[in-house]
């Protein structure tokens, strides 16, 4: 008997909604994996959007599931970011008479459809169908126009990005190219905003193209000469470049039937020319199916690597969902012929590999990076030669690159947390003399030092005070010991003797912020003494606070996992930590969508007789936050941050501290994970981790015993040499 059941791959159960509500701020927009390109719908512009406008408010994505109101299709986009940028290079189909004003072609849509590499909907004002799909450095969507008069508008007067100016110039009735210059994340460095080109090819000529622009109103007396003050102004059949803030051309057909026009654009960071050779060589020979399926099967390729088995179809869907927004950043920057910006200087710089951007390193060097480690160990080698390349080309490592450009977003010195992690996991292809040379840098350099401010204080008594910095003194203090801590262990692995004891005494220095009064970590001034008053609770929710940056001190005390132990016995012992961690959670203190939070419930594991906490705690986490819905996250996916989260713990296990190469273990919830490893730097094709999650669906699952190769294993962490090493880990639950 033949079965011809459909049977599902990893890339049908992605739901791109997941996300898109409750400011998870990913968008279920078309992109390739690591794509430089997505094709987004972009439906936060206007009044008819509100509250969820993003003009009204502080708002970092493209497209929210609640909105209603399209006003066309971004091409350059950021997923799970927390402030806006981009969100670019708007196109947007009508018909009838030619409208250029956004808030009046703009229309409600329906028919919503959004898969791994594609999307769709119904533009209902128009009864167009749009579909996009895309390639690593060029979006491609066809419009399927009814009889009639049909209009192709790029508005490049929308977007989310603070800064304004572009260029459009007509090349012929098929092509159009421009710049649009984009920056200023999270309102930080506004000299330093930049430019992306584009290069748009349509599919049929026009019959009437033109450009139009739209100037400030002059309130002063020459205005009242100009009888096109403020008004927008048509260019027809206009072949030269137009410049300004509010500007955009369109491309005008007179159907006699319903006609589909194919439209491709081309992106780049370095010139038109390159745009255009990016849409040449990777979509000239191929159509959309071809080009959509394509990049359907590089997701399904990249998503396979870890095969599931057991659980819901939910639990598949949220998981690989998750698995889907880990691989979109960090993404491409450079060109297709190996072209991208250098930073500091934008020189045109070439790499012979893969040159990475968007390196939301306070949020990813805590779960993102290893899980790209123990996955796709090749992308993450080349994501740490690419922090190393900004190294050499602006004297110091990223903090929270974009674009080649330093936001300096956030708190801390991460990326060398990243790089020992890496290191110690086993990818070592990568120049670990520079890597080591760029982390003691910015350790010890005390001027101008743009990655640890306040560092002379940090060295001089152990930590940040009240007058060091205007917030955060106790968790930069913290971020710094991490960092420490990891140049340590990298000093050790290289023989480093001196240096590891040197970084080893400073990595703990918060112990001196330890307030037994409270059982927590308190500000101290510059003369030593406590911070009064003071409120452990002050702090969350983004409440301003001297101590803690976007937290409290709950939210932050027991951020240090590299040092857990003493701070079990600064606390009174284990049982007194344990009391304290919970005070955590039923306090509502925890903060699923806050990084420094996100490793507590996994602490409960060095509490010995303590563990089934952990078990407890993730499940109920999982359940609570993640879900197949578009308020599917927790709040703010941090450039894939909460997602690998999510994908170690339906595992069932977690990278404990950074730096340190252990995974803490707890409960599964598939009964088979299958992770196929990458033998260019693991001995073994796969890693299978088993349990019997399905059974018994209505009791607490604890762990009963576990089990490395057949061996009965007695203890909650395993090393990730051990893991990889292994071919099986059974995990068998009560």
């Amino acid at each position: 008997m033949v079965n011809n059941s459909y049977a599902q791959q990893p890339v049908d159960y992605v739901n791109p909604f997941i996300g898109t509500s409750n400011y998870g701020a990913t968008n279920p927009g078309a992109i390739a994996p690591r794509g430089m390109v997505s094709v987004s719908p972009f439906n936060v512009a206007g009044a008819p959007n509100l509250p969820h406008e993003k003009d009204s408010r502080w708002l970092s994505n493209p497209y929210v599931y609640e909105n209603t109101f399209l006003t066309g299709f971004s091409h350059v986009n950021l997923s799970g970011v927390g402030c806006p940028d981009l969100g670019v290079i708007l196109t947007m189909p009508t018909t009838g008479k030619l409208e250029t004003d956004y808030l009046k072609y703009g229309s409600t849509y329906s028919n919503e459809v959004a898969k791994a590499g594609y999307y769709s909907n119904t533009i209902d004002k128009y009864n167009i169908k749009v579909e996009s799909t895309a390639s690593i450095r060029t979006g491609i969507s066809k419009y399927h126009f009814p009889q009639g008069q049909s209009n192709i508008l790029i508005n490049l007067g929308v977007g989310l990005t603070n800064e304004e100016g572009g260029m459009l110039k007509i090349v012929s009735d098929t092509e159009v190219e421009g710049i649009r210059n984009v920056g200023s994340f999270c309102y930080y460095k506004p000299e330093e905003s930049y430019p992306v080109y584009f290069v748009a090819k349509f599919s049929k000529p026009a019959d009437e193209t033109g450009v139009w622009k739209k100037p400030k109103k002059q309130n002063g007396l020459e205005g009242q000469w100009m009888g096109y003050n403020g008004k927008t102004r048509l260019y027809k059949n206009y072949k030269k470049e137009v410049l300004g803030d509010s500007i955009g051309s369109y491309f005008t057909y007179h159907f006699k039937k319903p006609t589909t026009v194919e439209v491709k654009i081309g992106v780049s960071y370095i010139s038109i020319a390159n745009a255009r050779e990016n849409l040449k060589k990777e979509t000239q020979n191929f159509s959309f199916d071809e080009i959509n399926k394509s990049t359907n099967a590089q997701w399904n390729n990249l998503l396979s690597k870890i095969e599931v088995e057991g659980g819901t179809k939910d639990d598949k869907t949220i998981f690989y969902t998750a698995l889907y927004h880990t691989l979109i950043h960090p993404n491409t920057l450079n060109d297709y012929n190996g072209e991208y910006p250098s930073m500091t200087k934008r020189e045109t710089k070439t790499t012979k590999g893969k040159r990475f951007t968007v390196f939301s390193l306070w949020d990813t060097y805590r779960s993102l990076h290893s899980l790209m480690s123990l996955i796709y160990p090749k992308q993450q080698s080349d994501m740490v030669k690419s922090m190393l390349n900004i190294y050499d080309e602006s004297g110091w490592l990223p903090k929270w690159e974009l674009n080649a450009t330093e936001t300096t977003t956030m708190v801390g010195d991460p990326a060398g947390i990243i790089l020992a992690d890496t290191y110690l996991r086993g990818i070592k292809d990568f120049d670990v003399k520079k890597a080591y040379e760029a982390m003691r840098k910015s350790a010890t350099q005390l001027e101008n030092n743009p990655l640890r401010p306040g560092i002379k204080d940090y060295l001089q008594k152990g930590y940040l005070t009240t007058t060091t910095t205007k917030s955060g003194s106790v968790s930069t203090t913290q971020e710094y010991n991490i960092t420490d801590f990891a140049i340590a262990q990298l000093a050790k692995e290289l023989g480093k003797t001196d240096d590891y004891k040197v970084f080893s005494k400073r990595s703990t220095s918060y112990r001196n912020l330890f307030d037994k009064e409270f059982n927590l970590l308190r500000p101290k001034n510059y003369d030593g003494s406590w911070f009064t008053p003071f409120n452990p609770n002050t702090g969350a929710n983004f409440e301003k606070n001297l101590g803690f940056i976007e937290g409290n001190s709950w939210q932050y005390t027991f951020m240090v996992s590299h040092d857990v132990k003493e701070l079990m016995r600064l606390m009174g012992g284990k049982k007194s930590f344990v009391k304290q961690l919970d005070k955590v959670f039923d306090n509502k203190q925890f903060d699923m969508a806050n990084e420094p939070d996100i490793i507590y419930p996994y602490l409960y594991n060095y509490a010995k007789g303590y563990e089934w906490k952990t078990q407890d705690r993730v499940s109920s986490l999982i359940k609570e936050y993640f879900t197949n819905k578009p308020a599917g996250l927790p709040g703010n996916d941090d450039t894939g941050t909460m997602s690998a989260w999510l994908i170690y713990s339906m595992m069932g296990i977690y990278p404990s501290s950074p730096a340190e190469p252990l995974y803490a273990i707890t409960s599964p919830v598939f009964d088979k994970v299958t992770i196929h490893l990458d033998n260019r730097y693991y001995k073994n094709d796969t890693l299978v981790i088993t349990s019997n999650a399905s059974e018994n669906k209505n009791n607490k699952k604890h762990i009963q015993s576990i089990y490395m190769n057949g061996k009965k294993y007695r203890s909650y962490f395993i090393s990730h040499d051990k893991l990889v090493n292994g071919k099986t880990l059974k995990i068998i639950l009560k």
